[in-house]
């Protein structure tokens, strides 16, 4: 693992931190975690995160979504509960 130093500058009302090419991000948005001891971790948010979820949601039909949304409008029964 390699290490570099750095610029930290401030753009706005915001610190920024200039990134050498070498650590350049394949994104345009980062997770930015404080650990306990005072480091800074960046977690790039790939694009495509929910690619696999709304892949999935594609195989099912159009039968199957109208019966989730049948069941999401029919009423549970009334629960006999003690009173407070």
């Amino acid at each position: 693992m390699s290490t570099l130093t750095t610029r930290v500058f401030v753009n706005g009302n915001s610190q920024a931190v200039r990134i050498p090419a070498e650590f350049r991000l394949d994104t345009d948005r980062v997770e930015i975690t404080r650990t306990a001891e005072g480091d800074l971790l960046l977690h790039p948010i790939r694009q495509g995160r929910g690619a696999a979820l709304l892949s999935a949601l594609e195989g099912f039909d159009d039968d199957f979504i109208a019966a989730l949304e049948e069941d999401r409008t029919e009423q549970p029964p009334m629960q006999d509960r003690e009173p407070l």
